[in-house]
């Protein structure tokens, strides 16, 4: 495969996963909570715009199993997928037909979504929008998947490929901010969520970067019929063995647990913020746009933090800080609507922090804990990521499909935020669990405290 040495076409190469990224934004913060109307949720005059139809489309107690069940197969599916791509041979390539089997039936399942196929609450219509947010996340992360395998095979030094991880961080932060901010733009113009569903999705294009830069080996019949024989038996037992060695990594079972409950929380926020706004006639853009503008300079200060206290210090406070801006957001409802505008946005601009920082905390452990064991299995590495976004995907239908659930269907939205600072607190207090090593990364230390440090 030829290697990317421009920095511009690195940079580019970094932007193409933002629309599938958006499209799966829209999906999880949007689509999935405009089949519930829900107690009180929006203002009576955004239901016909928030809404696919002014009422409940799914039965909301067989939607909430649903619908974990898809987030928590979406996150099983990552090691035979990872498997796939991985081994996938074919006269056209690799990575390009597992790019293509993944990205043309995900946007089917992203356009189904969008038609009900009964205008009420019935089984049927809550089954088919399960079965179609499975179809979704599954070639959502296939697709992914096989964008991530590539950053590897197509810069040749390490300097490129961090150059290519931070493009894909702040592409990241580019396409949630579009989402918070562009997506209440458009419904306030009085556009329904599925007409700017639509609109997002030719962002989709992006994906076609690698079909374009990509130069892949392409297999003769041979190659392919050789790599076949080579799948024996031995070799996908290396797959479990690899995850038994990544579980007996005790100090990475023990982040994994911190991770989890932030994660509910992380996830609650951003499955759960529009509706909690919906009745408050404050401007969702104006109140979110803060929140990730300043993510650049909140991330530096997050990384200077960590250079002098550690990871363990820098991690708890980004916990703490969210924690407070979610609490003082909670009190969005009792104070004088003349203050609610600036008071939303000081919370916003607070919680901005922390959110920067959110994003490279998954990256950072699980490479560090990766690269310490690398001598003893050095074909685990990519578990270690797989595992956790196991976790992740498990804590993510608890909140976003669970938690949320009920609270819409009680009433009890206006408690969203209050949830979000408790799960926080909660993290943050488990994180004293994790050992020494795991809370010193990242900590700048002299070079006589080095062999104490470790």
């Amino acid at each position: 495969m030829n290697k990317l040495t421009k920095k511009s076409r690195i940079i580019l190469y970094g932007c193409a996963g933002l629309g599938v990224n958006m499209l799966n934004m829209i999906v999880g913060s949007y689509l999935c909570s405009a089949l519930i109307v829900g107690i009180d949720t929006w203002a009576p005059e955004d239901i016909g715009l928030w809404t696919y139809a002014h009422r409940d489309l799914v039965i909301p107690a067989l939607w909430m199993v649903l619908a974990a069940v898809a987030k928590v197969l979406d996150g099983l599916i990552d090691l035979p997928f990872s498997h796939f791509t991985d081994n996938l041979r074919t006269r056209f390539g690799r990575r390009k037909p597992a790019l293509l089997i993944g990205l043309v039936p995900m946007l089917a399942a992203y356009l189904l979504f969008l038609v009900p196929l009964q205008g009420s609450a019935t089984v049927l219509n809550t089954m088919w929008f399960a079965l179609l947010l499975c179809a979704f996340y599954g070639t959502y992360t296939l697709t992914m998947l096989t964008y991530y395998a590539t950053f590897a095979e197509v810069v040749d030094n390490e300097q490129d490929l961090v150059l290519l991880s931070n493009t894909k961080s702040i592409c990241d932060v580019v396409y949630m901010s579009i989402s918070f901010a562009l997506v209440p733009v458009f419904v306030g113009l009085g556009m329904n969520i599925r007409i700017v569903a639509l609109l997002f999705l030719p962002l989709a294009l992006t994906m076609l970067i690698p079909f374009l830069m990509l130069r892949e080996k392409k297999y003769t019949k041979q190659e392919i019929a050789e790599a076949k024989k080579s799948e024996n038996k031995a070799e996908r037992s290396t797959v479990m063995q690899s995850i038994r060695f990544t579980f007996r990594d005790k100090p990475y079972i023990l982040w994994l647990c911190v991770l989890f409950v932030m994660n509910m929380g992380l996830q609650l926020f951003l499955s759960g913020i529009n509706e909690y706004f919906s009745n408050t006639n404050l401007n969702m853009t104006l109140v979110m746009a803060p929140s990730f503008a300043p993510v650049p300079l909140t991330i530096m200060l997050y990384n200077r933090l960590m250079k002098k206290k550690g990871f363990g210090v820098a991690f708890r406070v980004i916990l703490l800080v969210f924690a407070l801006s979610m609490a003082l957001m909670g009190l969005i409802y009792s104070i004088p609507k003349a203050w609610t505008t600036p008071f939303a946005i000081f919370c916003s601009v607070l919680c901005s922090f922390s959110i920067g920082a959110f994003f490279s905390v998954t990256y950072l452990i699980p490479s560090t804990r990766a690269a310490l064991r690398r001598e003893e299995n050095q074909s685990a590495s990519s578990m270690y990521y797989a595992i956790q976004g196991l976790f992740e995907a498990a804590s993510a239908a608890i909140a976003s499909s669970v938690i949320l659930t009920v609270l819409k269907i009680t009433g009890g939205i206006s408690l969203t935020t209050i949830l979000v600072a408790v799960l926080c607190v909660a993290s943050c207090a488990l994180s004293f669990i994790l050992p020494k090593e795991m809370l010193l990364i990242g900590k700048e230390r002299k070079q006589s405290d080095g062999e104490d440090a470790n």
